[in-house]
């Protein structure tokens, strides 16, 4: 594998960061800023609170986001978890779902990859959150299914999935 070489006082005094936290003071949503690499956000989804991270890491010029489900998984059901989410992830173009074991979470996560100038244009943030909140809501009763209904991975998707026609 072949490694490029990078010059690290290129992008020292600009933090994409501070691009994400002007657009969320622009939706006034509440948010706790952890130093300069690092911030977190609470977001009310449809079905639950949703806590977005986002971080900086200067030395790959990348911006990570995660967006975790306020929903803690019993240690007994990840199994089923895993193999649920890896039916999600199968219907994603971008991002993936993962699980973190130790804090019992399930989130999306995606990480955008910038220029040596690590420009990072509002649109890009408000894409990345919205594509990541819109896959929040829509596998949310699929983990439901899965944690509480008993239902098994494939038939968690395919009730969540269902798409509804016509009004009642």
């Amino acid at each position: 594998m072949t490694t490029m070489p990078y010059a690290h006082d290129e992008t020292d005094d600009q933090n994409p960061l501070d691009t994400v936290e002007n657009i969320i003071n622009a939706n006034d949503w509440s948010f706790d800023r952890q130093g300069s690499n690092e911030l977190t956000v609470g977001v009310e989804g449809s079905w639950c609170q949703y806590h977005l991270w986002f971080s900086w890491r200067s030395d790959i010029r990348a911006v990570h986001f995660s967006c975790a489900y306020d929903v803690k998984v019993p240690d007994k059901r990840f199994d089923v978890i895993y193999e649920l989410l890896a039916r999600m992830n199968e219907r994603l173009f971008v991002g993936h779902f993962d699980a973190w074991r130790e804090e019992g979470l399930i989130m999306f996560r995606h990480a955008l990859l910038l220029n040596k100038q690590s420009d990072l244009e509002t649109d890009q943030i408000n894409t990345l959150v919205e594509i990541g909140m819109k896959e929040l809501e829509k596998f949310y009763p699929a983990i439901q299914f899965c944690l509480w209904g008993g239902k098994s991975p494939e038939e968690a998707l395919e009730a969540a999935m269902l798409e509804t026609m016509g009004e009642a």
